[in-house]
């Protein structure tokens, strides 16, 4: 049987400082932690529908060969759809939370084409903030 996919549920990064990706996400880009398991090393944050998840390097169930945290290659980028998207008061805030700004531009995503940014948080990992599809827009007459 071929999976009908609905959305992200949730992406994991190696975390050479959780905390200190914790307070980025929370605090840069609204994320909430919903659930800590130090036991294992694990950080649950809700990100709207979905989840990132920050694992502790050298954890019990962290895996080596899974990236190296502080390069920005313990993945690629996770995208995040946002309601409200104004980039010059998104990155700002953003600039304010210690955020290294990328380019801005019109790229399709999961609800087509629509205008977005790329920052990287303070491990170097690559994060899209995707703002409405050029579809649900209504234009002035």
């Amino acid at each position: 049987m071929k999976p009908t996919i609905r959305e992200i549920d949730h992406v994991v990064i190696r975390a050479a400082d959780p905390a200190r990706l914790t307070r980025f996400y929370c605090d840069a880009l609204g994320c909430t932690v919903e659930k800590e398991q130090p036991d294992i090393g694990l950080t649950q944050l809700r990100a709207g529908r979905s989840m990132i998840d920050l694992l502790a390097v050298g954890a019990s169930i962290d895996r080596a060969d899974s990236g190296t945290p502080g390069t920005g290659r313990n993945m690629d980028h996770v995208c995040l759809r946002v309601e409200e998207y104004d980039p010059p008061r998104l990155i700002a805030h953003l600039t304010s939370h210690g955020a290294r700004i990328g380019p801005e531009g019109r790229r399709y995503g999961a609800d087509g084409y629509g205008q977005s940014i790329y920052l990287f948080d303070p491990e170097g990992n690559m994060i899209e903030l995707k703002g409405p599809p050029e579809s649900a827009r209504v234009t002035a007459l």
